[in-house]
C-alpha cells in the first residue's frame, strides 16, 4: 500500500495537568506522531516510523494509531527500553513541559530502523528537529531517510521544533538548517526561528530558508495565522479566532494538515490557510491529539473564513 505521508520521530505518553488540584490527564504527545495524526483525520494515508517500549504506553500507542489509521509496520518494540513521558502544566506565561524520555525507545533508533521500501512508496517525509535532537544515532538515522526520501522523489517536510533541553543552540543550528536545506518545506516557529537565524522579522526569516534551498517556508506566527512563501511569491494565511484552552500540539497539527491539504491541492497558500484553521481549532481542548480537528471540522470553520484571495502578498523577483 502506498503512503501519502511518512513520519518519523518520538511519541510521548503524556499527562496534562487539566484541574488545579493536582490531577492529569493521561493522553500521547511527540510532534511528528501528532502531525501524523493530524494527517490522517484530514484524509491522508500515513506511516509512522519509531520505536516503543514493551510498556503500557507503548501499547497504548499502537491501539491510538490504529484507530486514526496510522500505518505502524515499521514501528518496532525494544524490549530494552522504555516509551517518553512528558508533563504539561499550565499558567499565566502559558504551558509548560517537563520530561522524562533520557534513554527512550525511540532515542535508540538508528539507520536500520529506516523503512526504505516505505520511503519509496511515499509521497512525502515529514521529521523535525526533536526527531534528531533525542540522540546521535536518530539524528543519522533521519538524514539517512532525508537522502532516500530525495533519491525516490518524495517530498521532504521538516519543522524545526527547537527544544534547548535536548542539545545546545550552536548543535542545534548546525544540525536543523543542515536538514533545512534538504527539505522541499520548511517549517519554522516563528520563536524558533528566532533563536536559530537571529533574525526578527518573518519576512527576512522566510528569505533565510528559502536561500537554504526550500521550495516552501511556512512559518507559523501564532494566532496571526502563517507566512507561506516560495521563491516567486509570498502571502500572510489568516487564522481564526476562537477560545483557546491548550496550544500543546498547534504546530504539529498545522504539520499534517499543511502537508495533507498541500499534497491534495498543490497549492501551499490554499495548505497554509488549511493548516492555520486547522492548528486553531486544535487549542480548543486539552492534551496534543483529543482536540485535533477532523476534515470536516475545518471545512466547516473554513466555510466561514474562506481562502483570502484578496490577501497582501509579494511578489519576489
Amino acid at each position: 500500500m502506498s503512503l501519502d505521508i511518512l513520519c518519523i520521530g518520538e511519541p510521548l505518553a503524556e499527562f496534562n495537568a487539566t484541574r488545579g488540584d493536582g490531577g492529569y490527564l493521561f493522553g500521547f504527545g511527540g510532534d511528528t506522531s501528532n502531525a501524523a495524526i493530524a494527517a490522517a483525520r484530514q484524509g491522508a494515508s500515513v506511516g509512522y516510523v519509531t520505536a516503543l517500549g514493551d510498556d503500557e504506553a507503548g501499547r497504548a500507542f499502537r491501539a491510538l494509531w490504529a484507530r486514526e489509521g496510522v500505518d505502524a509496520r515499521a514501528v518496532r518494540t525494544d524490549p530494552d527500553a522504555t516509551t517518553g513521558v512528558y508533563f504539561v502544566t499550565h499558567g499565566e506565561g502559558g504551558h509548560g513541559f517537563s520530561y522524562l524520555r533520557s534513554g527512550s525507545a525511540a532515542s535508540r533508533l538508528t539507520t536500520r530502523d529506516i523503512p526504505f521500501d516505505l520511503l519509496r512508496q511515499a509521497k512525502a517525509l515529514h521529521v523535525s528537529g526533536i526527531s534528531q535532537a533525542i540522540s546521535t544515532s536518530a539524528c543519522d538515522a533521519v538524514f539517512t531517510a532525508m537522502e532516500a526520501a530525495r533519491d525516490a522523489g518524495a517530498l521532504i517536510s521538516y519543522d524545526s521544533n527547537l527544544r534547548l533541553k535536548l542539545w545546545p543552540l550552536a548543535r542545534a543550528r548546525a544540525i536543523i538548517h543542515a536538514a533545512m536545506g534538504l527539505c522541499d518545506i520548511a517549517r519554522p516557529g516563528l520563536d524558533d526561528a528566532r533563536e536559530l537565524t537571529g533574525l526578527s522579522d518573518p519576512d527576512a526569516i522566510a528569505d533565510f530558508y528559502l536561500k537554504l534551498g526550500a521550495g516552501i517556508v511556512a512559518l507559523t506566527l501564532g494566532r496571526e495565522g502563517a507566512l507561506v512563501a516560495t521563491p516567486g511569491e509570498r502571502r500572510r494565511v489568516p487564522s481564526i479566532s476562537v477560545e483557546p484552552v491548550d496550544a500543546t500540539g498547534a504546530g504539529d497539527c498545522f504539520d499534517g494538515a499543511f502537508l495533507a491539504e498541500y499534497l491534495a491541492t498543490r497549492d501551499p497558500f490554499i495548505a497554509g490557510h488549511y493548516a492555520a484553521v486547522a492548528a486553531a481549532l486544535s487549542t480548543r481542548g486539552f492534551g496534543a491529539v483529543a482536540p485535533i480537528p477532523t476534515r470536516a471540522e475545518v471545512e466547516a470553520a473554513l466555510r466561514d473564513t474562506p481562502f483570502p484571495d484578496k490577501t497582501p502578498r509579494s511578489e519576489v523577483a
